[in-house]
Formats: structure tokens, sequence, C-alpha cells
């Protein structure tokens, strides 16, 4: 007897450049709470750069490849997930609306027209509205109001974070899913779904700014207040220091990326003035491996994500922003030291995200770079919460998490 004919499983497919991973678990009794029961993962073999699908053909094996390992250790037979999304071709924008409240009490109808208004931004024809994130309401200059059903006034505004995404990279990424067999739920942008499972109530409150850091893409999301102000994905990840590592000591691509992993290090005092590297000979076959500096690996990493972290530091600093702390994660928060780098630059206490998350498996899912699809899962847990619930929910609450999510 399969484990989906018992509990209701919520499944996750995160796509990125080098990889796929996909996790299952099933929806507790608890909102908002789930148990994981399997996981899978496949290189994608070059099908998505930079979170852009390239090759369709390659891109659906990785999936499925992901897919049947998750099946078949959790027991089941997956039929639909949710699903991230990222890349360069995302836009973010804040956007106000404002309606006069009828009959001087805000009701759900009022909170329906404000936000319709506020989501009425012009955009190219070939974007789509990603998520349209509320940020806070005003009620006759009264700031900060969360609930507004119920309250009197004449005014009603709104403040939200509108995401865009190609229309044709959304396409892209669903079909390829569809074509696995699986109708996809959701599509989810990753920096939102990683920053729910990895920050808490405290840090979004005080200023922080999220940094997940994969292979072909860097995704920031910076919360103060509560709620989300500024998001973006940057064409660079881990992937352009096994570049800068490959071009700098002559050597291959896949040596590299293995150098990177097990003797990377983010600044060059991390290691002594006399530890050495073996690397690959360079030129013919015959001749001697070489030796180099391990602080040479550390000047390189140093001087690939200082450019990263200014980069954004600078358009943070454009809008008027600055975080109170930094949490990175994805694959590349595993590279030591690259707290310090950040901390160098950003000038804030910075720590290591990884998925708030105390269930089943949680040794091998509460690692950063499966922050992203377990926030995927606590997402699609949310909105299972949302659909089951909607009889003894308020239509404010049913509104607000529709704005969460996407339809495919």
């Amino acid at each position: 007897m399969s484990r989906e004919s018992k509990k209701e499983l919520l499944v996750a497919i995160d796509i990125g450049t080098t990889k796929v991973v996909a996790v299952v678990a099933e929806a507790l009794d608890e909102p908002g709470k789930f148990d994981v029961i399997g996981t899978g993962q496949a290189p994608t073999g070059g099908g998505i750069r930079n979170g852009i699908v390239v090759n369709i053909d390659t891109t659906v094996k990785a999936i499925q490849k992901a897919l049947e390992e998750a099946e078949l250790m959790a027991d089941c037979r997956i039929r639909e997930a949710i699903v991230g999304i990222s890349g360069a071709h995302i836009q973010s924008i804040n956007s106000t609306g404002m309606v006069a409240i009828r009959d001087k009490e805000v009701s759900a109808y009022d909170v329906e027209r404000v936000i319709d208004t506020a989501r009425s931004i012009q955009y190219s024809n070939d974007l789509r509205i990603l998520h349209v994130l509320r940020q806070q309401y005003i009620i006759d200059r009264q700031q900060g109001i969360e609930e507004p059903i119920g309250m009197s006034g004449v005014r009603l505004d709104v403040k939200v974070h509108i995401i865009l995404s190609e229309e044709t990279a959304c396409q892209n990424i669903l079909k390829c899913v569809r074509r696995c067999g699986l109708e996809p739920r959701d599509l989810t942008l990753n920096a939102l779904a990683g920053s729910s499972i990895c920050l808490t109530s405290d840090e979004k409150r005080q200023g922080v700014l999220y940094i997940d850091m994969g292979s072909g893409t860097t995704d920031i999301a910076f919360y103060k207040d509560g709620y989300i102000k500024y998001s973006k994905v940057y064409e660079e990840g881990g992937h352009r220091i096994t570049n800068d590592l490959s071009q700098v000591l002559y050597i291959p691509v896949p040596e590299a990326e293995d150098l990177k992993i097990e003797k990377g290090i983010a600044k060059r005092d991390l290691v002594g003035p006399q530890d050495q590297v073996e690397l690959s000979p360079f030129g013919e076959e015959d001749r001697q491996p070489r030796i180099i500096e391990h602080g040479i690996i550390g000047d390189i990493i140093y001087s690939r994500l200082e450019v990263i972290f200014v980069e954004i530091l600078q358009d943070l600093e454009q809008d008027g922003l600055s975080p109170n702390s930094v949490v990175i994660t994805g694959g590349s928060a595993n590279l030591t030291g690259i707290n310090l780098v950040a901390e160098d630059i950003f000038g804030k206490p910075v720590r290591t995200g990884r998925p708030l998350y105390h269930g089943s498996l949680s040794d091998i899912v509460c690692r950063p770079e499966y922050t992203t699809v377990m926030g995927l899962l606590l997402q699609s847990r949310n909105n299972r919460d949302v659909v089951n619930g909607s009889r003894g929910q308020n239509l404010l609450s049913k509104i607000r998490d529709f704005f969460w999510r996407t339809t495919p």
C-alpha cells in the first residue's frame, strides 16, 4: 500500500543550473507542518543555464531522474508539484494602490479593489506577474495595518511588491515539468520560497538581507518591518568562481569544481603561509604535478565574491536600504570563509542559512543547498492550508494568500 493513499503528499522541485532536486513530504495535521519522506537529485547536464532552460530534452531527463529517486525513497507516485524559478529575467517593483472606502468601513470588497489598483502597472507583453506581495495597508495616513477589514476610515491605501518573469522562461519550465507527467500546481520565485523557511520573524522585522548563491545565479531578498521591500536575481553564482579558478590556474573546469569543493577558501588568511595544493600538470602528459600556495585559491575566490557582494550592496544603497544582518544560503554557502567576506563588504553580522525544519531526514535536507526546495515545500503546505481551510477563513486572508500563489 503506497503512502499516497494514506496522507496528502507535497512535492517540490528545484531546477537549478547544475542539478535538479526533488523532495516529497507528507502533510501533517498541524497547519504549516510536513514531514519529508523522500528526496532525489540529478545533474542537469547543461540543460539549464543561469536559471533558463536551454535544452528541454536534457532538462526533462534530469527532472525525471530526480523524481524517480524521490518516488523510490518515498514509496509513492508523484502526480503534481510546486516548482521554483529564478534567472536574471526576473524583475521586481514596489507599487501602491488607493481607493475610497465605501460606507466608511473597510470591507473585503475594498481590499480586493485596492489590491487590483496596486497591481495595475504597465509592463511588457512578454512578461507575466509572478507574485503580488502585500507589504502594508494605510487607512487615512495610519500606516502599518495588516488586517484592515472592519476598520473605519475614508481612504484605503496598500503598498505591494510585484515580481515579474519572462513569459517564455515560465512556459519552458512548466513544459519540462508537464513532459514528465506532472501537473505544476504553482510557480514560485526561489528567493521567496527559501526566505520563507530560512529567516526568522525577528530578522524580517529588524531588516535582513537574504542571499541565495547557487551555481548559476545569486538571488536576494531584503526584508524590513516584517515584509519584503526588494528582490533581484544576479547572473553570477558559484559556477563563476569555478571558471575563475579554471582560467587563473590553467586547469580543466571539472578539476576546478573539485578544487573549489575540497580546498576552496574565501580568504587567504584561513590557511597557513606554508600550506600548499597540488594541481594537475599543464601541457605534456609526462610533466610533474604543479604545487601552488593554498592562499592563492583564497585570493581568487575572494576577488569574485567581492565583485558579487559589492554589486548587491550598491544596489541596496541606491534604494536607500541597509540590512541589520545578512543570511547566506545555497550551495555556495558551504564555501569556507564566505561569511567572513560578506562581513567585510556589508559590515553586518552574517550567518549561514539553513531550512528551519526538525522532522524526518533533517540530517539531509537541513543543509544550505536544500533551502530553496524546502521553502517550496513550505509554500505548498501553506497553499493547501488556504484551500482546505477556506470555509472558515475570512475573505481578506484568502485574498492575501492568493497573491502569494501563481497560476501556471
